[in-house]
């Protein structure tokens, strides 16, 4: 399976880290390898100082397609569930300072730990949905999918011009402002809609 995230899909994340509003979706990818089950604690990597979490809503390709017209992109999924893309900020900033990829800042071990999936018909307006981050009790991040630049259906179809998408795959649709550091004996918990999707230690 592919982990296909979406960077730069939330303005005030945008500007919060003083990046350009892009012109199209900003695509990039996670190997299999950096998928966390719930229920499993995030390590903290050797190789970074500055760690930040990302709260997104993922989507869970149901079947194969490619070159998906958006009016059809709702047939490729049937559940949605919460993710945190861990990213190593310090290290991403180097490696985005030389024009190079940023996998290593991004597609590290266990940076994408993931919740169970729900049923996506449990929600009347994907497009509306609140979900929120918690760092040991306090909200860090809250987000609602309205805010998103381009919406899970257009990336969804964007994605499919180039990825052949398979069943299992997972979209990471884009985070909200409040992205912060994480430390070693912090507790993330993420939610949406109000209900607990998915609880992890960095250790």
């Amino acid at each position: 399976m592919k982990i296909i995230c979406v960077g730069r899909n939330y303005a005030e994340h945008i500007q919060e880290l003083n990046n350009e509003k892009p012109d199209a979706p900003v695509i990039f990818m996670k190997p299999d390898t950096a998928l966390l089950q719930p229920g499993e604690a995030f390590y903290y990597p050797e190789f970074s100082q500055d760690v930040h979490h990302e709260v997104e809503v993922v989507v869970k390709i149901n079947k194969m397609g490619k070159f998906v017209e958006e009016k059809f992109a709702h047939k490729y999924y049937d559940e949605i569930g919460i993710g945190i893309d861990f990213t190593a900020r310090d290290l991403q900033s180097k490696l985005k300072n030389k024009g190079l990829p940023w996998e290593l800042a991004k597609a590290f071990n266990g940076s994408a730990p993931v919740s169970n999936f729900v049923s996506k018909a449990d929600y009347a307006d994907l497009q509306d949905l609140n979900f929120r981050l918690e760092v040991n009790g306090e909200t860090r991040q809250e987000g609602n999918t309205s805010m998103m630049l381009y919406r899970i259906d257009y990336l969804i179809s964007f994605v499919s011009q180039y990825f052949t998408l398979k069943t299992g795959d997972l979209i990471f649709t884009g985070t909200p402002k409040g992205v912060a550091a994480v430390q070693p004996g912090d507790r993330l918990v993420a939610s949406m809609e109000g209900k607990t999707m998915l609880e992890l230690d960095v250790k």
